[in-house]
C-alpha cells in the first residue's frame, strides 16, 4: 500500500495530479484546496496518499501534510462520508478549522462543502467529537477540561480575494489558486490586490 509519493509534478488537472516516481506515472485524486497549493508543474514534490482498494481498483488520495491525510481518514469514519464529500469538507475546512467548527458544533461551517447537505453536516459535528482532526487537536467534552476560546476566523487574505475575482472571471477555482500561487510567488508579499489579478491573469494565458 502507497503512503508517500516523493517525485515531480507531472500534470495537473481540475482533480487529479500526476506525480512522475523514477518514470512512472501516479494519477493522485486531490482536493481543490490541495491542488491550488501544489508548486509548478515540473518541480519536485512529496504528497502523502491514502491508498483504496475496491472492485474498481485502487485509487490514491493526495495531500500536502499527514495532517489532511488523517482527517479525511476520520472524515470517513461518519457514516455517509465517502472520499468524494471528505475531500469536499477538506477544502473548505483545513484540519485545524475543522477541528474547531466540531468543537462548537457550527453544523453551517461544514454544511459549505459541495454536496454535504444539513443533515449530513450535523452527523459529521456530531460524531467526530472526541476524535483527532489537526495537529493535536482531539476536541472531546472531557469533564473538567475546558476547550480553549476559538479564535476569530481570519480575514480573507489578497490571495483568497484574486481567487475569488479568477473564479468571478469563470476560471475553474483550481486553476485560479495555481495561478494566483504562482503570481504571488513571483510577484511578492508586496503585490497589491490589482497587480496579484493582473499577474494571475497572466499565468492563465501561459
Amino acid at each position: 500500500m502507497i503512503g508517500r509519493l516523493r517525485g515531480q509534478l507531472a500534470e495537473v488537472g481540475e482533480e487529479e495530479a500526476l506525480i512522475d516516481v523514477m518514470g512512472v506515472g501516479y494519477i493522485v485524486r486531490c482536493g481543490a484546496r490541495t491542488l491550488g497549493r501544489m508548486p509548478p508543474v515540473g518541480e519536485d514534490i512529496v504528497v502523502h496518499v491514502e491508498s483504496q482498494t475496491r472492485e474498481d481498483g485502487t485509487r490514491l488520495y493526495g495531500f500536502l501534510s499527514r495532517d489532511e491525510r488523517s482527517a479525511f481518514v476520520t472524515l470517513q469514519s461518519v457514516q455517509g462520508v465517502g472520499p468524494k464529500a471528505a475531500l469536499a469538507v477538506l477544502d473548505v475546512l483545513p484540519p485545524g478549522d475543522l477541528a474547531a467548527a466540531v468543537a462548537r458544533e457550527d453544523k453551517a461551517a461544514v454544511a459549505r462543502a459541495q454536496g454535504v447537505g444539513p443533515k449530513l453536516a450535523q452527523r459529521i459535528v456530531a460524531e467526530l467529537k472526541g476524535k483527532p482532526l489537526g495537529p493535536g487537536l482531539a476536541m472531546a467534552a472531557v469533564p473538567g477540561v475546558h476547550a480553549a476560546p476559538t479564535p476569530a476566523a481570519p480575514a480573507v487574505s489578497i490571495s483568497g480575494e484574486a481567487v475569488a475575482a479568477l473564479m468571478g472571471l469563470g476560471i475553474a477555482e483550481p486553476l485560479a489558486r495555481r495561478a494566483v500561487e504562482q503570481a504571488h510567488g513571483r510577484l511578492g508579499d508586496e503585490a497589491a490586490l490589482p497587480m496579484l489579478i493582473k499577474g494571475a491573469l497572466q499565468e492563465v494565458g501561459r
